[in-house]
Parts: structure tokens; C-alpha cells; sequence
């Protein structure tokens, strides 16, 4: 497998598997003391992590303004540190958030408002630009999209970010930004129990890097079939949109035994469950780059082990079908 992609059309160089850093910004809430984040986090473990996953050839960070209200992109930054140069780093904006309290308030579509975030997320990273910067409302109207498509490009034309996106699970809203010259990928859900046919026919179609969260459902797919322990984690209480929890005691009985059924193929080669998961996103399509999270030094080198592994087959992406039904 080719380890390096192409973002987008721009001709930026990314490592195939991207590091997801929202657990790195520990617990975050909203107003109603929903928990947004992944429960308690060592900085010093998350800052360790990043580092290795730099030695292992991962160049593709992703995180978000919110996530941690600002604190995994202070801790990113940290990380990085004079290796900054080095690395394709990916952040997001649209949501409003109180660092002192570290809540989510709510959102801002304007203009005016990417603007300022962008400049709070340059200081917070420590950098003078970003190299993907994703809007993150994923269901905001198309004609305000396109407005902030074009602010994007004002950016660009700036020297504040290289190339933007649209982290949406819609390829029409996709399709939007799309039409911006330095746009360059989508961010959306994409494992082997949620396949996404039609956003990535839009990829191919654009000529985008198809950016693919929950790569590994929010842990299920690394073996995570207990409810989390910890009241600080989304998955103690997951919202309407967080699928495969049930009630946050424990896995949906569902999509385990659909698991259990895919676990022989999946860990075939001598990969671990997880390395599985992310072969399927690479046998899936050329243009996939997953980014699972991870908290720690050794969640870092189980993910980057999958590399050296490689994408599953055609065939046996026709077997998984075959006992998905699908």
C-alpha cells in the first residue's frame, strides 16, 4: 500500500491513517452537562503519543477548536512543537465554547465569526496557519455555506490555511464546497458497518480526500464492548446521533454480533481487530484517510501498526458484504 495521499487537489502530502484528537481534549460538557469529550486525560500520556505516532510516519493530525473547549489544540501544539513543519495539521470551526468552564454554548455561522476562530486556533496551536481548516456544522443551510466557502478562500489568499472542508455526513452539503477552488476533502462517518457509497462517489467525482471519523465506531470495532466507566465520557450518555452505545451501559447487542461475524476477516493477517477495521476503509477506496483516536502511547502504535498491513482484498470486501447483507 502506498503509505502517503494526496489531499485533495492541492498536492499537500498526508500519511494514509490520520490521528482523530478529540480524546486528547479530555472532558468537555454543554449546557445541559451532556459530557462531549472522552472522559479524564493525562496531557503528559497524549503529548507522548503524538510524538511516537510522529516517529511511526504519521503526518495528518485532526482536532477541533471545541474539542476540550480549545484544549486539544493546545495540547497538539505542545506536542508538535518545532517538529510543526513536519506534520498536515487539520482543525475545525463553528461552534462557540467557554475555555474557563469548558462547555459548549452553542454555534456562529458568520463570516466574521470563522475569522475570529481561526485566529484563536492559530494561537492555541502555536503556528501561523493550518493546513486543512473544516467547517463543523454539518447540517447548516447550503447558501450560508456558501458564504463561508468563500471566506475560506479570502484565508487562503491570506496565508492563514492552505485548504478547507466540510465535515458533513451529506454529499449534497459536500457538494457545496466542493465547487471552492483550494476546497480539498470531506470529513465524514465512514467504517465497515457504515459505509458511505454516495459521499464517496462525490470524492472521486471532485477530485477530494475523503477524511473518515469514527473509523473504528467510537471504539466498538477496537473491542470495546462495555459501557464506559468513566460519567466524563459521550458514551455514558450518548446523544441521539452516537450510534452502537444503546442506553451508554453497555454495546448495542446488534452491532456486536454483526462484529462477531466479521472478526475472522477482519483480524485475518495477524491484524488486530482494530488494524482490520481501518484495512476495510483502505481496500474501500484510494481516497480514504481514517482517524481514529487514541489517549495513549500504545492506542498510537496499535493504530500506525496497521500500515505495514495494509488494505483488505477485493474479496474479501465481497465477504464482508456477503455476511452484512448488504
Amino acid at each position: 500500500m502506498e503509505t502517503n495521499r494526496t489531499l485533495g487537489r492541492g498536492g499537500i502530502e498526508v500519511s494514509a491513517l490520520g490521528f482523530g484528537c478529540w480524546a486528547i481534549g479530555g472532558e468537555w460538557q454543554n449546557t445541559e452537562g451532556q459530557p462531549l469529550g472522552w472522559g479524564r486525560v493525562d496531557d503528559e500520556e497524549s503529548v507522548r503519543a503524538v510524538r511516537r505516532a510522529l516517529d511511526l510516519g504519521i503526518t495528518f493530525f485532526d482536532t477541533a477548536d471545541t474539542y476540550g473547549a480549545g484544549h486539544s489544540e493546545r495540547v497538539l501544539g505542545r506536542a508538535l512543537g518545532k517538529r510543526r513543519d513536519d506534520v498536515v495539521l487539520a482543525t475545525k470551526w463553528g461552534n462557540v465554547f467557554d475555555e474557563e468552564t469548558r462547555t459548549l454554548t452553542g454555534s456562529d455561522d458568520t463570516p466574521a465569526y470563522a475569522r475570529r476562530a481561526l485566529t484563536a486556533s492559530l494561537a492555541r496551536l502555536g503556528t501561523d496557519h493550518v493546513d486543512l481548516y473544516q467547517l463543523h456544522l454539518s447540517d447548516l443551510d447550503p447558501a450560508r455555506a456558501a458564504e463561508l466557502r468563500d471566506a475560506c478562500e479570502e484565508f487562503v489568499t491570506e496565508g492563514l490555511i492552505r485548504t478547507y472542508a466540510w465535515s458533513t455526513d451529506d454529499p449534497a452539503r459536500a457538494a457545496v464546497f466542493a465547487e471552492g477552488e483550494h476546497c480539498a476533502a470531506v470529513q465524514h462517518a465512514l467504517n465497515v458497518l457504515q459505509d458511505a457509497p454516495d459521499m464517496l462517489s462525490l470524492c472521486a467525482e471532485s477530485g477530494l480526500t475523503s477524511i473518515n471519523r469514527s473509523p473504528l465506531a467510537m471504539g466498538l470495532l477496537a473491542g470495546k464492548r462495555q459501557g464506559p466507566q468513566d460519567a466524563g465520557d459521550i458514551r455514558s450518555r450518548p446523544p441521539a446521533w452516537l450510534h452502537g452505545f444503546g442506553d451508554g451501559t453497555s454495546a448495542d447487542p446488534e452491532w456486536l454480533s454483526r462484529i462477531d461475524a466479521l472478526k475472522e476477516i477482519l483480524t485475518s493477517e495477524g491484524r488486530t481487530l482494530a488494524q482490520g477495521a481501518l484495512a476495510w476503509i483502505w481496500a474501500r477506496s484510494p481516497r480514504t484517510v481514517p482517524i481514529p483516536g487514541f489517549r495513549s502511547v500504545s492506542q498510537a502504535e496499535q493504530n500506525a501498526g496497521a500500515i505495514e498491513k495494509g488494505p483488505l482484498t477485493a474479496g474479501q470486501l465481497t465477504e464482508i458484504d456477503r455476511v452484512l447483507g448488504r
